[in-house]
């Protein structure tokens, strides 16, 4: 994280690198650096999701996907993904969600309204994985009152600030941040390589698109294009 990865050769502190089994594919454990060990981190180690819980999800990208994996992990009794492109429902079930809304499809009910509808109350835990602070506000809004906890994934854009009620926060909700999901990289990444190589964790399910370095561009396209989950640079493929 903060190094410059667009380039071949890159210097960094020796605190900085992680040794992992040599026998790990390198154009496939490189998305553990963030993207899934950031949001299988935020379910299991920042929330601890505990078998029962409920669990909302806001955005299914490849973080999002990622807390569905590490929620799942933990036993959770519902996992609800919610998303405005209604396509991310298949991949929100692939991982293994037990429900999808698109908030467009609510008519006049809004997202909060809905979920505190469907959990009886609100949710034990949500998450946001948008970066949208008006979503990171109706995921507080969506926990039950008393012990629901929201955690903020999303990196939202430079100068903006979220805001809601004192009254969702002074009736027990909590909100909560998170970075590289609370895990420890130097001693826990190793770990979750190993997941991944003995089958535990879910890691080449998120590779949809590969380019050369020369194409790169290409892949932010991709990106933006929103059936992108994670797109693969081959840093020797110029």
């Amino acid at each position: 994280m903060g190094t410059s990865t667009f380039s071949q050769y890159t210097v960094v502190a020796d605190i900085s690198v992680v040794a992992i089994t040599p026998e790990a594919p390198m154009d496939r454990t490189c998305l553990l650096g963030c993207g899934i060990t950031t949001g299988y981190g935020a379910a299991v180690e920042t929330a601890k999701v505990q078998p029962g819980d409920s669990v909302a999800i806001f955005g299914a990208g490849c973080v999002g996907l990622s807390v569905i994996q590490g929620a799942l992990k933990q036993g959770a009794g519902k996992i609800i993904v919610v998303d405005v492109n209604g396509g991310k429902k298949e991949w929100a079930e692939k991982f293994g969600a037990t429900e999808f809304i698109n908030p467009n499809d609510l008519g006049k009910t809004t997202i909060q309204e809905k979920l505190v509808e469907i959990t009886d109350g609100g949710c034990d835990f949500t998450f946001d994985c948008t970066g949208n602070v008006h979503v990171m506000r109706a995921a507080l809004e969506s926990c039950h009152k008393g012990w629901g906890t929201s955690i903020i994934i999303g990196v939202a854009a430079a100068g903006q600030e979220i805001a809601t009620r004192p009254f969702q926060l002074v009736t027990g909700r909590v909100w909560k941040g998170c970075a590289f999901g609370g895990i420890k990289g130097r001693t826990q990444l190793p770990g979750l390589v190993d997941d991944y190589m003995t089958g535990k964790l879910k890691v080449d399910e998120f590779i949809t698109h590969r380019k050369t370095l020369e194409d790169i561009n290409l892949g932010f396209e991709a990106m933006k294009g929103g059936d992108c989950i994670r797109c693969v640079v081959n840093m020797r493929e110029v």
